[in-house]
């Protein structure tokens, strides 16, 4: 089981020589259960021939750790290093010396060794890479994943920015990560997900003592980290549960309001009221009888609501921006809170200075965050952490940004949501999500 706290590398750097320290072991007593933590992910695996890839850091002695964890084990076992004419020092050449005193070798780095072998133990590059990988390391990376064999890259998939996720030019795609004491944010989201495969964490019984003097940059939450919306009392009616205001729905788009407004009402939502363009108000209304849907009397359907969702369908054209204006500014001049999507985060991003948000929840995906921050959107998936951060700063507001590894931030605090599959990648999964949060924040989550 994955623990839930994340830390930045540096976080990790700074604090695990303390913990282990506190916890009465060495720093070669933590590369020792590093390397055996990883051997017990290897044995999940029918690996007849083992290669380890070493390279010349602290990442390396655990690899080597690993490699006569193996040998001990009657299995055959190939270590080749990227530069194996380079010295190691420290721990990581002790680790490296046991190899060689168990019988061990080290080879450079072969394309036929990489044939040889049925699963590869990445312990290439570490957490502390900072710029773009070198072009013979590179080579090997860009082997490794053109060989098609299991990888079990060890604390992070070679390449990998750890506090990003972000490849540096190019990383290893691995079957399966274990990391070490800290979990690293950037293994938890967009790229550094998909790089890290099956994500296995373990403290190296320093858990404790670590926790303890580090302060983490974030909690990783799913399905079960929901606490639940308090039991509905057995005399409660329809109002007392939520009057949700859904907004949105222009010539064309009814289909994106009509999906969040149904969600709210799947999630428990007591009412249920849309508010669209006259063209929308028949396909929305048809098969859900329970949505009051209308065109007029916006001010009227606000006063009635006590939580708004705006966005799903509503275009940028004069009606979606009449709107829009109307919505925010009754909201803004009443505090009252209020989900925003879709085309209202890009009216939004378009005149941001003129509304200050209170209570509000922004669920921009990258593109719209981007236009949010005045940035590209390459820059906001390049740091996913920093720019979710930045959002909820720069509007005084949740965000939720969403993606592989979703973040929500309230300018305090960062949680990584960790369910989710790409099947939610379809058109239409974004605008269910607003209504289920309005639904779940109308009931008074």
């Amino acid at each position: 089981m994955l623990n839930k706290t994340l830390f930045t590398a540096q976080q990790v750097r700074d604090n695990e020589a303390l913990a282990a320290k506190n916890s009465h072991c060495d720093l070669f007593t933590l590369m020792q259960r590093a390397g055996e933590a990883v051997y017990k992910q290897w044995q999940l695996f029918d690996a007849r021939h083992t290669l380890v890839i070493v390279g010349h850091g602290n990442n390396a002695g655990d690899g080597y750790v690993v490699a006569r964890l193996i040998m001990q084990s009657g299995k055959k076992v190939t270590v080749c290093a990227a530069e194996p004419n380079k010295v190691l020092t420290g721990d990581a050449a002790k680790a490296q010396q046991l190899w060689i005193e168990a019988g061990g070798l080290v080879s450079h780095f072969t394309k036929d060794a990489l044939n040889e072998c049925n699963i590869v133990i990445d312990a290439l590059l570490g957490t502390g890479l900072k710029s773009a990988v070198r072009d013979n390391f590179a080579n090997i990376i860009k082997a490794v994943n053109n060989s098609g064999k299991p990888v079990i890259s060890i604390d992070i998939p070679s390449g990998i920015e750890a506090n990003t996720g972000q490849p540096l030019g190019c990383a290893v795609q691995a079957t399966s990560t274990v990391t070490f004491v800290g979990i690293k944010q950037g293994l938890t989201t967009t790229a550094g997900k998909q790089y890290s495969g099956k994500l296995v964490f373990d403290d190296l019984a320093i858990g404790d003592a670590f926790t303890c003097i580090a302060q983490s940059s974030g909690t990783l939450v799913n399905f079960n980290s929901f606490k639940g919306i308090a039991t509905r009392a057995i005399n409660s009616h329809k109002g007392s549960h939520g009057k949700l205001l859904c907004v949105g729905g222009n010539q064309g788009t009814a289909g994106a309001i009509r999906l969040s407004s149904e969600a709210a009402l799947r999630t428990g939502a007591g009412m249920v009221r849309v508010y669209t363009h006259e063209s929308s108000i028949t396909p929305i209304s048809i098969g859900r009888p329970e949505l009051m849907v209308s065109s007029n009397n916006l001010h009227q359907a606000l006063e009635w609501a006590s939580y708004v969702v705006i966005g799903p369908g509503l275009g940028q054209d004069e009606w979606a921006q009449q709107t829009f204006d109307e919505v925010m500014q009754y909201c803004q001049n009443n505090k009252m809170p209020l989900v925003i999507d879709a085309d209202a985060l890009n009216l939004l991003a378009k005149q941001a200075s003129s509304y200050t948000l209170e209570q509000c929840v922004l669920t921009p995906h990258p593109g719209e965050a981007s236009r949010l921050l005045s940035v590209s959107t390459s820059e906001i998936e390049s740091d996913r952490f920093n720019y979710a951060r930045l959002c909820a700063k720069r509007y005084t507001a949740t965000c939720v940004l969403k993606g592989a590894g979703t973040l929500i931030d309230n300018a305090e605090q960062t949680w990584v949501c960790e369910d989710g599959n790409p099947a939610l990648a379809v058109g239409g999964s974004g605008d269910v999500l607003t209504g289920i949060i309005g639904a779940l924040l109308a009931q008074g989550l």
